[in-house]
């Protein structure tokens, strides 16, 4: 008997990211204590999204030529910058009306500065890169290889205007691309090697999305209720947009954009970080990592297909564009009579 497993997931949108994230959320949720439970292998399958999406980085870094590594350095820092002018603009605007207090009653209650900030700094790299797998072009993946410069409180602490961690080691801003970059010298060096390794790129991305689904727990969606829910819808219609028009100026189609419109699984460790930095932040802290982790979870769930939708617009587009006919001789000029 044969099940077409694989033919099924990619009827999907994004579906060898967002069907195994789902069934490590789904565990995550109704068995939480399963990785541990097993240990051994097992555990490290439920744990080990960082080593996998390090492997991915060498892998999709072989398929980088040197001539494209310009458009990789434009397009991440673009989208990075964009992302980062938003987190800025949400921390000027909120912060004027609601300063480091969250808002204590209504149907807004819990609502924070450090919550909206938090949930827009930092990208799901691990589904941007499949989307753009799936979607884009090796240059739109190896993208994230700048925007991983988002990961951390970091960028979220320089927001909200706090200096607790103001010197930004060097070695983790290294680390973030030596992967990526040892992967572009072997497949520069040696196209063997590049064939080898880009092979390895595609089977990467189910076993690092069920290791981010298992850091989710979908309880927290229902803990954040219609709040959560509304946010993380909000902030990817508002990322969606702004991060669209950006890639569309740089020479994009808009789909690495759309992909880019997440926030990532760490992103809700963030505002206990940041209260840690500065204790006004800690009544603001608790509901924010809710309100954070429902931004995941809405966002992982819904920028799959918007940007399956976007791409099939844009392939639409294409191929209603009438071909443009060859310019006919004018037959009142003499030298062109009887040309045609």
């Amino acid at each position: 008997m044969q099940i077409r497993i694989k033919h099924a997931i990619d009827n999907v949108p994004g579906g060898m990211m967002i069907v195994p994230l789902l069934c490590g959320a789904m565990i995550t949720t109704l068995a939480p204590h399963t990785g541990v439970y097993f240990a051994s292998f097992t555990n490290a399958l439920f744990t080990g999204a960082l080593p996998i999406l390090a492997v991915f980085y060498v892998c999709m870094g072989a398929r980088i030529t040197l001539r494209s590594l310009p458009e990789v350095i434009r397009k991440g820092g673009m989208l990075m910058v964009t992302k980062i002018a938003l987190g800025l603009a949400a921390a000027a605007l909120l912060g004027h009306f609601l300063g480091v207090e969250p808002i204590h009653t209504g149907w807004l209650a819990g609502l924070s500065t450090l919550a909206v900030v938090a949930a827009i700094n930092d990208t799901n790299g691990g589904l941007y890169m499949a989307l753009m797998e799936q979607y884009g072009r090796p240059e739109d993946t190896a993208a994230y290889s700048v925007m991983a410069l988002e990961s951390g409180p970091f960028l979220t602490m320089v927001s909200l205007g706090v200096v607790g961690l103001s010197a930004f080691p060097w070695q983790t801003l290294l680390g973030a691309i030596l992967p990526l970059a040892a992967g572009m010298l072997l497949g520069n060096l040696d196209p063997e090697m590049r064939d080898f390794l880009s092979k390895g790129a595609g089977v990467m991305i189910p076993f690092f999305a069920f290791a981010l689904g298992a850091t989710l727990d979908l309880h927290r969606v229902w803990a954040a209720g219609l709040l959560g829910l509304a946010l993380g819808l909000i902030l990817v219609l508002i990322c969606g947009v702004c991060l669209i028009a950006v890639d569309r100026i740089i020479g994009g189609n808009g789909t690495a954009g759309i992909a880019a419109s997440t926030t990532a699984g760490n992103a809700a460790a963030v505002p206990m970080l940041v209260a840690t930095a500065n204790h006004n932040y800690f009544q603001a802290a608790a509901s924010a990592t809710v309100l954070v982790a429902a931004c995941v979870i809405v966002s992982s769930l819904v920028v799959p297909p918007l940007t399956a939708w976007w791409r099939a617009r844009i392939r639409r587009s294409q191929e209603n564009i009438p071909p443009v006919d060859p310019p006919h001789p004018d037959d009142s000029l003499p030298w062109n009579k009887g040309a045609r």
